[in-house]
């Protein structure tokens, strides 16, 4: 029989219960790597085996953490394990990029069933928790805020779980899910993303989907950003699309965030729908969501600024009160074919959608 053995500490294998992160592959005898203030994270990470568990005590930790080995679970104490940019310039791309904790794949090969839970990363250049090319990754009670650009982000990523976490007052989107960052390409399926259940409070944009399909953003709490959720397409084929939108609390997002190279200044926009086909927007709260800007609005429907098309989506069964300029908006011919039905509001543009 294989003889498991713990890094960083002195507890013993045994104390590894199921549960703990992703089922690593079978035949697989799992270790419990326990790091302390003062000692490496990424050392440990660099130890570990796929199935095995970095637990990270309470304290703050000044490094990025760069994760290539699939099954691995990284865990730490809750929100009082800080993740801190270090003091010195470290050599692993993760740091070299401005990420806190990085899941890192590649073009022919995918990092598998990687999770992340239960500490706070925050103050990184860039984002907090940066992944690519993974394959059921789950990020869970994780607070990601005051990073520079993202709080959580991926691209070139399927069937992950963000779930359960607290991103706020990053400089754009809380979670930024894309098809890929630095090139064009049309929207890549996902295989059944899901957001849920996370708070997203004071970032430029709650939730970014850009150029995906097959993803679900539902039970989030997003409130006090510029905007709440942007689902975004562009010109590539295939299109942007197939998302669903559901069961969020999508409330006062009026911030105000200045204009971009792509985007005008953000205000009061609850959902945004651009350049996007096929979606679902149902049994969202959206409420009080107010502003000035082209975007805003409680539900809006806009051409991309390539002018792309929002084609064939489906905005039913929702409350939308108290939104400014207007609680549905349609910025699309009428021969679209997006719907609007059975939705709880007072003021639409143009008007008939309520």
């Amino acid at each position: 029989m294989k003889k498991c053995h713990t890094v960083y500490g002195a507890c013993a294998a045994a104390l590894l219960v199921a549960g703990v992160g992703a089922a690593a592959p079978a035949g697989n005898c799992p270790t419990l790597h326990v790091v302390r203030p003062g000692q490496s994270i990424q050392k440990a990470v660099d130890a570990a085996k796929p199935g095995d568990t970095v637990l990270v005590t309470a304290g703050t930790y000044r490094e990025s953490v760069k994760i290539t080995t699939p099954w691995l679970t990284l865990r730490g104490d809750g929100r009082k394990t800080v993740i801190r940019p270090g003091k010195k310039k470290s050599d692993t791309s993760c740091a070299g990029y401005g990420n806190g904790i990085c899941v890192a794949g590649t073009k022919s090969w995918r990092v598998d069933g990687v999770t992340i839970a239960d500490l706070t990363v925050t103050g990184f250049a860039r984002a907090g928790v940066f992944a690519v090319g993974t394959d059921h990754l789950t990020v869970r009670q994780v607070t990601a805020d005051k990073n520079k650009l993202w709080g959580i982000a991926e691209e070139r990523s399927v069937r992950s779980l963000v779930r359960g976490n607290t991103v706020r007052d990053n400089g754009d989107a809380g979670v930024f899910l894309a098809n890929t960052m630095l090139t064009e390409a049309g929207a890549k399926d996902t295989r059944g993303t899901i957001v849920d259940r996370n708070v997203l409070k004071g970032n430029r944009i709650g939730v970014t989907v850009r150029r995906l399909r097959n993803i679900t953003v539902a039970h989030n709490d997003v409130t006090g950003n510029c905007a709440g959720v942007f689902v975004v397409g562009d010109e590539n084929k295939p299109k942007a699309g197939k998302a669903t939108v559901a069961y969020n609390s999508i409330v006062k997002n009026n911030k105000y965030c200045p204009k971009t190279a792509r985007l005008p200044f953000l205000q009061g926009s609850g959902v945004v729908l651009t350049g996007a086909e096929d979606s679902l927007v149902t049994g969202n709260v959206i409420t009080g969501n107010a502003g000035r800007s082209p975007l805003s609005g409680g539900v809006v429907l806009y051409k991309s600024f390539v002018g792309t098309t929002s084609e064939r989506n489906r905005i039913h069964d929702n409350r939308v009160k108290n939104n400014a300029p207007a609680d549905l908006v349609n910025q699309e011919a009428a021969k679209r074919n997006n719907t609007f039905a059975r939705n709880n509001c007072a003021k639409s543009k143009p008007a008939g959608l309520c």
